[in-house]
């Protein structure tokens, strides 16, 4: 497991921005997880650690009736639309959990937790929101901002564990942002925050 998660941060991580590769591409990193890409009517998500668990998760008119809805909340401002997508990232997890059985997940879930179905990593995590992030930008429902690829922090030298995080930016300033619901246990809203902020983060 170990050696997946060091190969997610050597795609996503670089010494001096903590910014991604730009030779990377979303069909590389899905590439390296062997999983597909998500369409706005399946999405392939992760669980149990560096996504070796992998669950199909079919998306009805009703689901994307729903995050039509959930974004349409965020139409008026950049601001705004931040505030849908945690709403969003939200929804989608709980929507998502009994599917993949994970309802118990735990927050920061580490080393007691890894190889457990119920589990998510920040591998999972990070994967699962990025696509989400493409369905949204697929079905044409976000309006000020747009998916970036994964970044991650820490590389064991800073005396920090590798963390890795979904992320999009705001199109009209590029200020990037993270989504991360790591930190929080299942259903709860995903961090939003400045890239820069979420980069010194505990």
């Amino acid at each position: 497991m170990l050696a997946r998660i060091l190969l997610f941060v050597v795609c996503f991580f670089t010494m001096g921005d903590f910014a991604i590769a730009a030779e990377e591409t979303f069909a590389e990193i899905y590439a390296e997880l062997s999983l597909r890409m998500p369409t706005p009517t399946l999405v392939v998500v992760c669980h149990a650690f560096g996504c070796s668990h992998q669950t199909h998760i079919v998306l009805s008119a009703g689901d994307r009736a729903r995050l039509s809805t959930l974004l349409a909340a965020g139409k008026a401002s950049p601001a705004a639309e931040r505030r849908a997508l945690a709403g969003a990232v939200q929804w989608f997890e709980r929507r998502i959990g009994p599917v993949a059985g994970t309802t118990q997940r735990v927050a920061r879930a580490g080393a007691a937790e890894a190889r457990d179905p119920g589990q998510m990593d920040c591998i999972d995590l990070s994967a699962n929101n990025t696509s989400l992030l493409l369905v949204l930008m697929q079905l044409k429902l976000l309006q000020h901002h747009r998916p970036e690829l994964p970044v991650s922090r820490g590389f064991l030298i800073d005396g920090r564990l590798p963390h890795t995080t979904a992320v999009f930016s705001e199109v009209k300033s590029g200020q990037r942002f993270a989504v991360d619901n790591w930190t929080r246990k299942y259903g709860e809203l995903p961090e939003v925050l400045p890239l820069n902020e979420w980069r010194f983060a505990r």
